[in-house]
């Protein structure tokens, strides 16, 4: 953070200093909305939440080194006092990155593969200066603007990711900190039931392209039609990325592993060069060429491009996280969320790095998905059901529809009874339980050496915890 006295933060949020607070007292960072987090120097934002209210730990951050409260309300100890602490904490970070013209500005937004993304991409920016990014998912009204406000004089490159609950907050986010760069990854289903339709999300994605100058450049993925025509909302340049020929940055030559990682050619204008990735599924070839071509677009040499990208490993937990219990057992955590197009992506990758093993899935019913909710749920359990699994299980509410899919597939894979002799395949073990742990309770008693697991749910489920069990961690 850029330091700041905190006469000129009350000036830029339209706060008034209460509590004795010295109007010279410099703010020298982190901002932050965990009094947990506070270091000397700090400012400690205060939310009053359902059921936490940060007022109420105000003193305890004075006492651990912030220098003062952004509070709505008079709080024990000097405050800068607003009518809104969101709105406050967008303007400070809108301030600081408007003080920061040297700075690129780099967005990412889409349905799916977001953070992975921008984990490659400030990878890659990181070999041309300092970067920062947010941690793990920040990257909503309150996330952006504290990433934001992480940035110093000395920082060159920001990558930013933008996530959209509606038609309007990705243009809050590019007013908070304007980018220069804006990749859009796809147009999928996450969300859908909030946004009513993929036609609505490619118009909240597309707020990132439209916020570009005419200096700036769009990235945009050449395989997904919703986001190739979003060419037509900006003034910026447009570079594309893929797996086609009329890419400027695409895959060639891709072949996957029996981990289920992939290999290709980064084919570029000006050469290519050839990468290894060590992140699993072939949906990561996506996320790095996106990056890729934000990287390329930045002036960073090829080869360098293609050598970050082979050494890249996943750096926000529970996303593609693969371990090997010393019994051999496989734990694919990917827990952090999901939807429908995700879920098709984990389970391509789990049946290439489960070939020949016996497979089980930890999944539970999508959310967000409206309307077509049931559909979609049922698609979910027919895919799981139907692919080989020696045992699925469902976790949480509203599993109805997944079970039903599931059931159906998994009959339908199996054949009638007594069909093809005693090498037919087995019907898949499919049962339904209340949570993570009852979840982890149950593989503990089906998974023998040498098997493998894939573990992914909506985030509210909470199915990370089934992973850490299973690795023989404490649930968190």
């Amino acid at each position: 953070m850029i330091p700041l006295p905190l006469a000129r933060i009350a000036e830029i949020t339209s706060g008034a200093l209460s509590g004795m607070a010295d109007p010279r007292a410099v703010v020298r960072g982190p901002v932050v909305i965990d009094s947990r987090a506070v270091e000397p120097g700090s400012l400690f934002v205060a939310f009053a939440g359902a059921r936490v209210d940060g007022h109420d730990y105000a003193a305890q951050a004075i006492r651990a080194g912030a220098v003062a409260v952004l509070a709505t309300r008079p709080v024990e100890g000097p405050a800068v006092i607003v009518p809104d602490a969101a709105v406050a904490l967008a303007e400070l970070a809108a301030a600081q990155a408007a003080a920061l013209p040297q700075a690129t500005v780099i967005g990412v937004t889409g349905s799916a593969g977001k953070t992975s993304t921008k984990d490659l991409l400030a990878r890659l920016a990181g070999r041309m200066g300092p970067t920062i990014a947010p941690q793990g998912s920040f990257n909503n009204e309150l996330g952006h603007p504290l990433t934001v406000l992480r940035a110093d004089a000395d920082t060159r490159f920001m990558v930013l990711e933008l996530a959209a609950r509606n038609v309007g907050h990705i243009k809050e986010l590019t007013r908070i900190a304007p980018p220069t760069i804006g990749v859009v990854l796809n147009v999928g289903t996450a969300h859908l039931g909030v946004f009513g339709g993929k036609e609505s999300i490619a118009k909240a994605k597309g707020e990132l392209v439209e916020s570009l100058p005419r200096t700036g450049v769009a990235v945009l993925n050449a395989d997904d039609p919703l986001v190739s025509q979003m060419a037509a909302r900006t003034d910026a340049r447009v570079t594309y990325f893929g797996r086609g020929e009329d890419a400027a940055i695409r895959a060639e030559g891709e072949t996957v592993d029996a981990r289920g990682r992939a290999s290709f050619t980064l084919r570029t204008p000006s050469g290519s060069a050839h990468v290894s990735l060590q992140l699993y599924g072939a949906h990561a070839v996506e996320n790095a060429l996106a990056a890729a071509a934000a990287a390329y677009e930045l002036g960073l040499p090829v080869a360098t491009i293609a050598e970050e990208l082979s050494e890249a490993t996943p750096r926000s937990r529970w996303r593609m996280e693969v371990t090997d219990r010393p019994d051999g057992v496989t734990v694919v955590n990917d827990a952090y969320n999901a939807n429908p197009d995700s879920m098709r992506a984990a389970f391509a990758m789990f049946g290439v790095m489960g070939q020949d093993r016996r497979r089980f899935a930890v999944i539970a019913a999508l959310r967000e998905l409206g309307d077509e909710s049931a559909a979609l749920n049922a698609e979910l359990g027919r895919l799981a059901g139907g692919s080989g699994l020696t045992g699925l299980i469902v976790v949480g509410p509203d599993a109805g529809p997944v079970l039903e899919g599931a059931n159906a597939a998994a009959a339908a894979a199996a054949g009638p009874p007594g069909a093809g002799g005693p090498y037919a395949p087995q019907m898949t073990r499919i049962v339904h339980v209340p949570d993570a742990e009852a979840a982890a309770a149950e593989l503990t008693g089906l998974l023998r050496p040498g098997d493998a697991v894939l573990v992914k749910g909506p985030r509210a489920m909470g199915l990370e915890r089934t992973a850490e069990l299973l690795l023989g961690g404490a649930a968190k």
